[in-house]
């Protein structure tokens, strides 16, 4: 019969998956629940009745007793003219006249599924490619541990709580509320019936692209796929786009796709590259002279209305003077979130070939643009963004707040110190910390009291560390236009009745636009690109000039001359803010022996100095304008909700 036929291909599918398996040195078979948790552990299992199951999702056994009747992808090992094998036949054909209706019994262990009863039923649906079944579910909860897979899978349980989707996995910690965010669907929101089934219909078009573009060669799962993609495209998009259409946007970003599978996604440029001399020939011979380099600069508000936007408008002025025979730069102005990308293509279409967006917040436009015109590169000033086609840049500002806190803790008299950060995104962790070493350096029994501008707004910040007796205030790093933000402007003396600055922060954005367009003009920064599968983040530092520090006049000479030894140590090299050991709040000690941080272990700090007083704010806390950055480059714990933190406690 032809079905005796379907049953042979199967074993032999089997057969040759034992082979490939011993090969590798792999168990060829089914793994047994009963062999990964207690026995005894599944008699308290939650039952969750009858469920529709992902196939694939559906890994082993719960008893040992029918393992070697398997192969590990559930396909048959018994020979033909067995009893089993002629079951297997009766349930093929069933399934092809009318479908497997009788639900299996399953049990659910760190969502993945164990069959008690029906092991045949899933091996002929996974021989025939079905998407899912019906199953009769008993969830074993797992010991809430420190572990990244206990913590995963409890994201993944207060996803499903809500949304009842069961198919879609995150493989790392914040997806599943990362995902929601880009949806606009808050995290704590019962979905409805046609919610899911919008949703269930546009993943399964994605997924059946994905596998077509070579993803089920991925260790990535399809949720870290379609989350990339949504990143860069919107879920609206995705939801209306047909199946060609995210075909051919799959293959625009496979290699940001293909970067997750990488353990060191980001490569950090620590200094400028040098620039390339000219040929003797070139010197000689005329040549025809090149036409200007167009460069944008975009911007999410108007200069006149932000010290931040006005900083980079004069070093955008200051690369303009310097490169004028070379470049020719603009200003692009965006009204509103929504209005970046609009934005960015017109500036492509004026023919700008480097665009510099000078907000976190417009990083996914950004990275779009980048996508949809290769030929432009696209720079956003933010930080550890693991993004193939869009760069970023940001300066080693913590070497100055290194120099603050040796500073601020050579001058205190109570030990009491005071620092107001604006967001909780990567690289402020480290400007805390180092600020905070540093005083502990000049100082060992000085204290930081940490409080956030993007909480309680920078005047009552400042406000609030007044009331504590605490007058040495290291604030904001750039000067507002907001009247309330004027007087908390880096390290200043607050009193209570006049406020002495004495030393700020100086950010040499022209200096930085200086040395990248010079890159763009001699290829360096195209062929930097090239030359590297990651993503590029330019992080440079007081040696390559971009950030400094200058004194105010009440700042005593001595002062100035110890903290001029720091800063000629930090440029030279010799300066080492983040040299272990030292410790966190939670009395974790950071490095075994003596060394300095690597830049990659710096920006990722999500921790806190043993002498920080305060804490990183949960999401809840924070204030519109912090969200939406937080949302963008935010650091792990800032996107938890305060539920979910004292979930990581318990």
């Amino acid at each position: 019969m032809q079905q005796e036929l379907y049953y042979k291909e199967a074993l032999k599918l089997g057969q040759k998956e034992v082979r490939a398996k011993i090969a590798k040195n792999e168990d060829p078979y089914l793994p047994a629940l009963d062999e990964l948790i207690p026995p005894e552990k599944a008699l308290t299992g939650i039952r969750l009745g009858v469920l529709q199951i992902p196939v694939w999702f559906i890994v082993g056994t719960k008893t040992s007793g029918r393992l070697n009747a398997f192969s590990a992808s559930f396909f048959p090992l018994l020979e033909e003219g067995t009893e089993f094998a002629d079951k297997w036949e009766a349930l093929y054909r069933s399934h092809i006249s009318e479908g497997i209706r009788e639900p299996i019994k399953v049990y659910e262990y760190l969502n993945r599924y164990y069959v008690e009863e029906g092991n045949k039923r899933v091996s002929v649906l996974k021989y025939c490619d079905a998407y899912s079944i019906p199953a009769d579910v008993i969830r074993i909860m797992p010991e809430k541990t420190d572990s990244e897979e206990a913590r995963l899978y409890y994201e993944y349980l207060e996803f499903n709580r809500y949304t009842k989707i069961n198919f879609i996995e995150c493989s790392k910690r914040g997806g599943y509320r990362e995902l929601l965010r880009y949806m606009g669907k808050p995290f704590d929101e019962y979905w409805s019936i046609e919610e899911q089934r919008r949703f269930s219909s546009a993943y399964y078009f994605f997924e059946k692209a994905y596998k077509e573009n070579g993803g089920d060669k991925l260790k990535s799962t399809v949720g870290d796929a379609m989350l990339a993609y949504i990143r860069i495209y919107g879920y609206y998009e995705l939801q209306n786009a047909g199946e060609d259409t995210i075909r051919i946007n799959l293959k625009k970003i496979w290699e940001e796709i293909t970067l997750k599978e990488q353990d060191d996604v980001i490569e950090l440029k620590a200094t400028p590259s040098q620039e390339k001399k000219q040929s003797v020939l070139s010197k000689v011979l005329p040549i025809a002279k090149p036409s200007k380099l167009k460069a944008a600069f975009v911007y999410d508000i108007v200069p006149e209305k932000s010290g931040w936007i006005s900083d980079h408008e004069m070093g955008r002025k200051h690369a303009q003077t310097v490169l004028d025979d070379q470049v020719d730069t603009s200003v692009y102005i965006c009204d509103g979130e929504k209005d970046v990308f609009d934005v960015l293509e017109r500036a492509i279409r004026d023919g700008n070939r480097i665009i510099f967006t000078v907000s976190p917040r417009m990083l996914n436009a950004s990275l779009r643009a980048a996508v949809e015109y290769p030929d432009t590169v696209v720079m956003n000033c933010s930080l550890n963004t693991s993004h193939r086609y869009v760069r970023t840049y940001y300066p080693r500002m913590y070497e100055v707040k290194f120099i603050l806190g040796v500073l601020a803790g050579s001058m205190t008299k109570s030990g009491r110190l005071g620092y107001v950060c604006d967001y909780p995104i990567y690289g402020q962790i480290a400007g805390i910390n180092a600020f905070a070493l540093g005083a502990q350096m000049a100082n060992p029994r000085t204290k930081v009291f940490l409080e956030w501008s993007s909480v309680k707004g920078a005047k009552e910040a400042a406000l609030s560390l007044n009331r504590q007796h605490i007058h040495l205030i290291s604030s904001q790093d750039t000067a507002r236009y907001i009247e309330d933000d004027r007087h908390s402007f880096g390290l200043s003396h607050i009193g209570r009745d006049k406020t002495d600055l004495l030393a700020v922060p100086v950010w040499k954005w022209g200096v930085y636009y200086e040395k990248i367009l010079r890159s763009a003009l001699d290829k360096t920064i195209k062929s930097e690109y090239i030359n590297t599968a990651r993503a590029l983040n330019y992080y440079w530092g007081m040696s390559a000039g971009v950030v400094d520090i200058e004194y105010a006049p009440a700042l005593p000479l001595p002062s100035r001359r110890y903290a001029d030894f720091f800063r000629s140590s930090l440029i030279n090299g010799a300066g080492k803010p983040f040299l272990t050991p030292f410790y966190t709040q939670s009395g974790e000690i950071i490095g075994s022996r003596q060394h300095e941080l690597s830049l990659e272990q710096i920006i990722s700090m999500d921790y806190l100095a043993d002498n920080v007083i305060g804490s990183i704010p949960t999401y809840d806390e924070l204030s519109d304008v912090g969200k939406a950055t937080v949302d963008m480059v935010g650091i792990r714990q800032a996107r938890m909700s305060a539920e979910q933190k004292e979930g990581t406690k318990a």
